[in-house]
């Protein structure tokens, strides 16, 4: 594996020394704790006091209504009557029913004299009141009614004696015209004529919801029944669109990508460095023999596109560009390439004279490439080559890689062998967060908060960047004795860690759990690199010392004849071009 000894500066990947809940639970109740009941009481006699449900916590008069609300939200007025009918359990009391058709109608001051009659609180009232009575003025302000208006204002708005901003707003729209131009089209809208089914929401968010049901209120209790599935399903990794009300779900292991769906094998040299496009159409591969390779990925297929060649020495990195058009490359202690993914022709040459680069990145943005150096400084250049900042001094090893958030604010590299620099370009100062082992390589999630840390003494350590850093999850299982492995986030939302390994193995982790899902097998050299399909969770990539790429997904025969036992045993793919089965972690 061409592993470089003693204290002889690294020439390729580094070969390290030896050393040492507000969701609804199925436990939950869905509402306040029902009254007693006689038991020989029937639906029909004592339906509001009849609890169903195997637990006997849903109430009948609810369940009913929420279901009544439904149908009429989806349209099917006509059998949300008749289950009003049929049940005996009216969606509203009349008072209420009165006083929607009131507003319905656009009989505001009835509408308000109603309010009281339904018992509610005072404060409810005059809110309630307050947005009738707004609704009103409006709708006489478009007609040209400006007496009326004025009259709605002053002897039945203002006396409430609350919102006084809104109030004189409101007034501004009499004495400041034309209408539209000083109090704007929200306005005009407002009195316009889906106004009043607007104005209903607006008091039905406000008004108790046993008096007024919410719109929608039974998808949002499937939604968070799903949700409590969804996330006390510990190997999930199923899109949502996937997910079905006809079972509870439950996601095997047979969702992760667990075979060998095709082998790469266009490289001549070990691979070093993988890294998926961000739309998850291209894989790009660097390797030791001096090459790097755009792949596309078409109907879940991964095929050559280009092979990149004009490095004089090992490609140790590769970088997308944000909107994924261009390609950075990076020979070991030489220069930066800038590739153009649709044509595989080098646009630009990143260089500095007498120091060579050893890795690279984007701005956000793609207006700027950066890249630390050999002499242990970070350096920013324009597209043109124009060099626009360059921090020296001790900001990053011969070996290292390099990172940056999404806003472009902060760079993050190893400054030292157990040590991490989080360098904020906006306020000028620098963060250190320290290990104790030496660092091999990290890897930033998606959403900047966490970072990826592999370590000398074969442990993953999960860190949480905001606030004060610390480390929240360890991971171990995998093998590293001599050279830099990477890992990497993956899987529906980055719920997954994958790692390569030295004993030709790729592993698997959930990120709640320190030890390994998957130990896949395949390779026949050591894996040195993963990178997992941003846009499809079953897409799993790995480089290996054995010159191939091989790519990951999901076990058909496995998600066929799906079994929850098979699942507990953590059984792997089986990788189609050896007709041999292998057992996992």
């Amino acid at each position: 594996m061409g592993g470089i000894e003693g204290s002889e500066p690294p020439r390729k990947r580094v070969k390290v020394p030896p050393g040492g809940s507000d969701s609804l639970s199925s436990n939950s109740s869905l509402t306040e704790p029902r009254e007693p009941y006689s038991m020989a009481a029937s639906p029909s006699q004592q339906g509001d006091k009849v609890a169903i449900g195997s637990k006997g916590i849903i109430k009948r008069p609810e369940f009913v209504k929420i279901i009544t609300r439904a149908l009429y939200s989806l349209g099917y007025s006509k059998s949300g009557a008749l289950l009003q009918e049929e049940s005996g359990i009216h969606l509203h009391s009349p008072v209420v029913d009165l006083f929607m058709k009131q507003v319905n109608e656009g009989k505001w001051d009835e509408s308000v004299d109603t309010l009281y009659r339904i018992g509610l609180s005072e404060d409810i009232v005059k809110s309630a009141s307050f947005m009738i009575l707004e609704q009103k003025f409006l709708e006489l302000l478009k007609m040209e009614k400006l007496n009326d208006a004025l009259d709605t204002l002053r002897n039945k708005i203002v006396p409430l004696s609350i919102n006084v901003g809104r109030v004189h707003e409101l007034a501004a729209c009499i004495i400041s015209p034309p209408f539209s131009a000083v109090h704007g089209p929200s306005s005009l809208d407002a009195a316009g004529s889906k106004s009043r089914s607007a104005i209903l929401e607006k008091l039905q968010k406000l008004f108790p919801a046993a008096l007024m049901i919410p719109e929608k209120r039974l998808e949002q209790l499937v939604e968070q029944a799903l949700d409590v599935q969804r996330d006390a399903c510990a190997y999930h990794n199923t899109l949502d669109s996937e997910l079905s009300l006809y079972t509870d779900h439950h996601c095997g292991t047979n969702r992760i990508p667990s075979q060998t769906l095709q082998v790469l094998e266009a490289h001549s040299d070990e691979v070093w460095f993988l890294q998926f496009s961000h739309n998850g159409k291209y894989l790009a591969s660097s390797s030791k023999d001096r090459s790097a390779i755009i792949w596309e990925v078409k109907d879940n297929e991964v095929r050559l596109k280009h092979k990149l060649t004009g490095h004089l020495r090992e490609v140790s990195f590769v970088s997308w560009s944000p909107d994924d058009l261009q390609l950075l490359t990076c020979g070991v202690e030489e220069n930066i390439r800038r590739w153009d993914v649709g044509s595989g022709e080098c646009r630009h040459v990143y260089e500095k004279t007498g120091v060579g680069l050893i890795s690279c990145g984007w701005l956000p943005g793609g207006q700027g490439v950066f890249s630390g150096l050999a002499d242990k400084s970070i350096c920013l250049w324009d597209l043109d080559g124009r060099e626009l900042e360059c921090w020296k001094g001790q900001r990053t090893l011969k070996i290292s890689d390099l990172a940056i958030t999404n806003d472009g604010k902060r760079i993050i590299t190893m400054c030292r062998e157990n040590a991490i620099l989080l360098l904020d370009r906006e306020a000028k100062c620098e963060r250190v967060i320290r290990e104790n082992q030496m660092i091999t390589s990290f890897s930033l999630s998606k959403d900047n908060k966490f970072l990826l840390v592999n370590l000398l003494n074969q442990e993953i350590h999960l860190w949480r960047l905001g606030g004060d850093p610390e480390v929240v999850s360890r991971y171990r299982g995998h093998k590293r004795s001599r050279f830099v492995i990477r890992s990497c986030f993956g899987g529906l939302e980055q719920a997954f860690i994958s790692s390569g390994s030295e004993d030709s193995k790729v592993y698997v982790w959930h990120r709640d759990t320190p030890d390994p899902l998957f130990a896949l097998p395949g390779h026949s050299g050591a894996v040195n690199c993963v990178s997992w399909n941003p846009t499809d969770p079953y897409m799993l990539a790995s480089g290996s010392d054995d010159y191939t790429i091989r790519i990951w997904g999901l076990d058909r025969v496995k998600l066929k004849n799906r079994d929850d036992e098979d699942d507990n045993n953590h059984q792997n793919g089986i990788n189609h071009h050896s007709n041999s089965n292998s057992n996992g972690v």
